[in-house]
């Protein structure tokens, strides 16, 4: 289990071909405050993108990013997700270069990374998944598109990885990413936290008393 860092502020990188799902339960959670741990600060959600220009995801979603990348500062234990996006794909696509540059800056300096799906791929390719526990949608998935990728031998074959301050995940588990992300930074109570996710993973009724319950 990664040990818990006290997150006050989580930017979500959003990029032209988001895919949707795949931050759905942190974005409802973090800006619902619903389940979160009520003693506790709300955290703030931030919408970063390359300029404030709107961006269109996968779903046809307009998002208007809040901030800029080149007037964000990255604090000890802020969280920085990378959704999946067809971007991330294109090796002649410059337009991620900028926010690939503050990863492989902040990383070291305690910054929580959470990539899924073709994130991963962004991350392979810097480098930054080379000597750190990690998953994608699969192995060879990462070697076609990572020609510099030598990690393999950290490559865990299960829907999401946490290993210190780096999160990353297949593109079919947007819930066990989310699950890591709120673990690591203790946004929710230890049995909120499990109560939600068995609740949407088995969709079982017993769960959403014991969630229920869990707020009290």
């Amino acid at each position: 289990m990664p040990e818990q860092t006290e997150c006050r502020t989580c930017y979500v990188y959003v990029l032209d071909t988001l895919a949707d799902w795949e931050t759905g339960f942190i974005f409802a959670e973090l800006n619902s405050g619903r389940y979160l741990d009520k003693s506790k600060e709300k955290v703030k959600l931030i919408k970063i993108g390359n300029t404030l220009k709107p961006v269109t995801t996968m779903g046809g979603i307009v998002i208007t990013p809040d901030k800029d990348i080149s007037n964000t500062e990255f604090k000890e234990g802020d969280l920085l997700v990378l959704p999946g996006a067809d971007t991330w794909m294109d090796n002649d696509n410059k337009e991620n270069e900028e926010i690939l540059n503050i990863v492989s800056d902040v990383i070291d300096k305690k910054v929580i990374i959470a990539g899924i799906c073709g994130a991963t791929v962004a991350l392979g390719r810097e480098g930054l998944l080379n000597n750190r526990k990690h998953t994608s949608n699969d192995k060879e998935f990462l070697q076609m598109f990572c020609p510099g990728y030598s990690g393999s031998d950290y490559y865990v074959d299960q829907p999401a990885a946490a290993d210190d301050n780096l999160i990353t995940a297949s593109g079919l588990a947007p819930l066990e990413f989310s699950y890591e992300v709120f673990k690591k930074t203790g946004v929710m109570k230890g049995s909120t936290l499990e109560a939600w996710y068995q609740l949407y993973k088995t969709r079982e009724s017993k769960y959403y008393f014991e969630l229920m319950e869990s707020m009290k």
